[in-house]
């Protein structure tokens, strides 16, 4: 079963420049998670993963870890992911957006697997 969390929004330090190491910026973060398929058969909590804890957690990881890459981001998120019993596998994107005058965003893709 997968279970989606779009477009958490996370304000850290993420960048090269000098400017981006000391002014945080914003993050939207898309989380693709693979988790057990019994959730859907007994509609209990206690068999899922908690999204609220999930989420509190990704953002609180790229909080401290001030990545330079936006590449850097997603793979910490990802493994953050992992942490989770309930979670075999996921996916994590990171955008940044206005990186760079005319672009409208800068993507980068993590895939991890248990």
């Amino acid at each position: 079963m997968k279970l989606y969390l779009r477009s958490l929004k996370v304000d850290c330090i993420i960048g090269e420049l000098a400017h981006e190491r000391v002014n945080k910026q914003t993050l939207e973060i898309d989380v693709e998670l693979d988790i057990p398929d019994k959730v859907s058969e007994t509609d209990d909590i206690s068999d899922t993963v908690d999204y609220a804890r999930l989420a509190k957690d990704i953002t609180d990881c790229l909080v401290k870890a001030e990545c330079r890459m936006i590449e850097r981001a997603a793979r910490v998120a990802a493994e953050k992911c992992l942490e989770d019993e309930k979670v075999f596998a996921a996916s994590v994107t990171v955008t940044k957006r206005g990186a760079i005058e005319g672009l409208g965003a800068a993507l980068a893709r993590w895939e991890a697997r248990k």
